[in-house]
């Protein structure tokens, strides 16, 4: 085999002889030939060490969003998305699981206590002794797995404290040629598909493996690469469907809605100079679902990603349903959960939250949706999570619904921290006959969760504050029913007034109520507190 050139690292400490690490070169054949065989590692991890809560394991968790800085940089507080990876900490209570939790800047020592005082079973103390916390102090807006790489001591680190032998994996929220180079220099199998497959995740392969699987999507058009594709496709959809109100432009790479813009064809006449008034438009017309988004930003990222465009499916009762799916590393296609998302935005495209599950009418529908492209995706070599959205709208003369498949979320997402979280409180069991979760006494959960409860007067709270109002109104998710509530983001509360919460309830009913409450009290408790900052600004 042609050797390749290797970077030599520099990992001397202090008080000890400089040491050289020699690792491949990010990209070059050498790394990803070292990639491959460390992912061989992963169909023995998960059938026999993923399910024996007493082999010793150790879990290092990079919860990197590894995606285009200038649409993440839309999202309010984007930096402290990385503590939705913490329900990750729950698996502390096996026994004999070590976890490294790395982050960009340190983790209040409150929050990191909140999270283990919901550890079932296990002493906190005995829990704190297996986690190790780590951190870049760096609050830039590059990926966090670039800092990392960035840092040739601090990948040492994580080295050393990895326990010998082959149990152990990188878990990201995301998986890019970052996070294989970070998988490479760690010495360890990520729990992810190769990062070649990643454009199988893209708005316009979405649209593809979705019409292999025989499922229906809006019309429309992928692959487009400028601003003469995206004149032509809108004057199709609107030449093909002349009662057509409103067109959708996607970024290929576009995260939580962030990266759409609808094209209103109000007083669009179709003729002959249907594209030259589409052009001459389209600058002004877009109207952005990310704040602050213009045409001068948009249309160069979308020359640099590309994208689609299709048409805005319209409806008087409209929902957006999600499947939530893995393939194993052993080839199972697994269906994990089904939620109805919760949207905003100026055009409800922007994800806000959701409810779990799906409503009954449709959520085994939409279950088998996601199994087919499940398989479609395993056949390609995909491994990991992966989420199908839905655009669903009811006939109003039979009642019956319609789904669009609109994009597939090839992995982590808004809907994997809450189930992911409720699995790891209550230790129940999804079932695929009906769609429903069952605790291990028999009784159903459901949950309503959103990471963007937001308020101005929210600004100024700490974490120890927040804790101190859960605990005095009962905030707080109680062990003995298996209800309650759980917080989370809570690094974005005091800059941004902004956190994630969970409410987890016996019915769909007691889920929202509990939610409702968590509001009222937040409010009741900083009534006034934006009017007081302002005074002094």
């Amino acid at each position: 085999m042609t050797k390749h050139a290797s970077t030599p690292i520099n990992l001397a400490i202090p008080s000890q002889a400089v040491q050289l690490q020699h690792y491949p070169d990010p990209g070059s054949p050498e790394e990803r030939e070292v990639f491959e065989r460390l992912q061989t590692r992963l169909p023995r991890l998960y059938s026999e060490v993923f399910s024996d809560s007493r082999v010793p394991r150790t879990v290092v968790v990079v919860p990197s969003f590894s995606l285009d800085g200038q649409v993440l940089s839309r999202i309010t507080a984007v930096h402290h998305y990385e503590e939705r990876m913490l329900c990750m900490l729950m698996l502390l209570r096996y026994p004999c699981t070590r976890i490294i939790y790395v982050t960009s800047q340190p983790l209040n020592p409150t929050v990191i206590d909140y999270f283990l005082g919901l550890l079932p079973g296990i002493p906190g103390s005995h829990a704190r002794k297996r986690l190790k916390l780590l951190s870049c102090h760096d609050a830039s807006m590059a990926p966090l797995s670039r800092k990392i790489l960035e840092r040739p001591r601090l990948i040492q680190r994580i080295r050393n404290l990895v326990s010998v032998g082959d149990s152990n994996h990188l878990t990201c929220f995301n998986s890019t040629h970052l996070e294989r180079t970070l998988s490479v220099r760690l010495g360890l199998p990520l729990y992810s598909c190769d990062p070649e497959l990643a454009p199988l995740g893209s708005k316009s392969n979405g649209r593809k493996i979705f019409r292999q699987a025989g499922i229906a999507i809006p019309d429309g058009f992928e692959d487009l690469k400028g601003e003469d594709d995206l004149v032509e496709a809108l004057a199709s959809i609107k030449r093909r469907n002349p009662a057509l109100r409103r067109g959708v432009v996607k970024l290929n790479e576009g995260f939580s809605g962030e990266g759409n813009a609808i094209f209103p064809f109000d007083d669009i006449e179709i003729n002959d100079g249907l594209e030259e008034r589409i052009r001459e438009l389209l600058p002004t017309a877009l109207r952005y679902e990310a704040p602050g988004e213009s045409w001068a930003t948009f249309l160069p990222k979308f020359e640099e990603m590309e994208g689609i465009v299709e048409c805005f499916i319209e409806g008087e009762e409209k929902r957006s349903p999600s499947v939530q799916c893995r393939v194993t590393p052993t080839g199972e296609t697994q269906v994990i959960s089904t939620h109805d998302q919760v949207l905003g935005g100026p055009s409800g495209q922007v994800f806000l939250g959701c409810t779990f599950p799906a409503v009954e009418e449709y959520r085994l529908a939409i279950q088998n949706a996601g199994a087919d492209v499940g398989d479609i995706l395993q056949s390609r070599g995909v491994i990991g999570r992966f989420a199908v959205d839905f655009i669903s709208v009811q006939d109003e003369e039979t009642g019956g619904w319609k789904h669009y498949a609109i994009e597939i979320n090839l992995r982590k997402g808004g809907t994997t921290h809450p189930f992911m979280t409720l699995q790891f409180l209550t230790d129940g069991q999804y079932d695929m006959n009906n769609g429903l979760y069952f605790t291990p006494a028999g009784e159903p959960r459901y949950y309503y969760a959103s990471d963007n409860l937001e308020s101005p007067d929210y600004r100024g709270l700490s974490p120890e504050d927040l804790i101190d109002i859960t605990v005095f109104h009962r905030l707080h998710f109680h062990g003995a029913s298996q209800e309650g509530v759980v917080f989370q983001l809570f690094g974005a509360l005091s800059e941004f007034g902004k956190l994630g919460i969970i409410c987890i309830g016996a019915t769909p009913e007691k889920a929202r109520e509990l939610y409702d409450k968590a509001v009222a009290v937040l409010d009741k408790e900083t009534e006034g507190y934006a009017a007081i900052a302002s005074v002094h600004s």
